[in-house]
């Protein structure tokens, strides 16, 4: 493949997870102008949710950290498959929004989320970084412990 972000992706250790179609009456993603959105993904591979549960109770940090990674591939395959597969159009990484399932008082919100940024910088590098919030929640879908949507600009 050409494409040199699914190049930096393998160099990274990583494959493109399958594509997840959405779990409601909702697209997986949705251009308006050069700017393309993307529903929120979960940690999970196809239907196998990965690190469920609550951050502050059953999922550490750590493993926090890798569900946000995991939400971040889920983006990458979902917009590499609203591009036809040419990742190489992404002009920007505009914005990520992370929810965290987790625990009354748990306020490492942040510190998870640094799994799916620093993802975005690693593949993306200039173009990766974004805005970015990072908002604790009661439950997520599936209980999956960490859900993650982006906004990503992208050349005709």
């Amino acid at each position: 493949m050409a494409d040199r972000y699914l190049a930096r992706l393998r160099e990274l250790g990583f494959d493109l997870p399958p594509v997840g179609g959405s779990g409601g009456n909702y697209v997986p993603s949705r251009r308006t102008g050069n700017l393309l959105y993307i529903s929120g993904q979960i940690s999970a591979i196809g239907d196998e949710i990965t690190f469920a549960g609550k951050l502050g109770a059953e999922v550490t940090v750590a493993e926090g950290r890798k569900a946000a990674e995991l939400c971040a591939l889920n983006l990458v395959a979902q917009l590499s498959h609203a591009l036809g597969g040419n990742l190489d159009r992404l002009k920007a990484c505009v914005r990520l929004g992370g929810f965290v399932n987790c625990t009354p008082g748990f306020d490492q919100q942040s510190e998870v989320m640094n799994g799916a940024s620093d993802l975005m910088v690693a593949l993306f590098g200039e173009r990766g970084r974004h805005a970015r919030t990072s908002i604790g929640v009661a439950n997520l879908p599936v209980n999956a412990s960490v859900e993650v949507d982006g906004i990503f600009e992208i050349a005709d």
